[in-house]
């Protein structure tokens, strides 16, 4: 699906998906806290995690083209992506404290 998508659209994808996961990331930021990985690193997460599952559905077979479904997969990618690696660092941060 993406591969198919023309260059300028594929950036208007990324652009906006970046912009919608920094508003996401800002607000995950205020309430995660010293948890979370900062508005930007959030945005990173999220964002990376979005085009990562849709990607993976791809390799898999499943075409996303309905663009519902093609977001459903993105966004359950991201914040699979962000609670896996928040879950990862809150065990180091415990495991490491006396």
């Amino acid at each position: 699906m993406l591969w198919n998508l023309d260059p300028g659209w594929l950036m208007m994808a990324i652009a906006f998906v970046a912009v919608m996961a920094f508003f996401f990331g800002a607000a995950l930021d205020a309430i995660m806290k010293d948890d979370g990985f900062g508005p930007t690193g959030n945005m990173l997460l999220f964002t990376t995690g979005f085009f990562g599952a849709v990607i993976i559905a791809n390799s898999y077979g499943i075409t996303l083209r309905d663009l519902q479904l093609a977001t459903a997969w993105g966004l359950g990618g991201a914040f699979a992506l962000i609670s896996v690696l928040a879950l990862i660092k809150a065990a180091i941060t415990r495991m490491l404290q006396p």
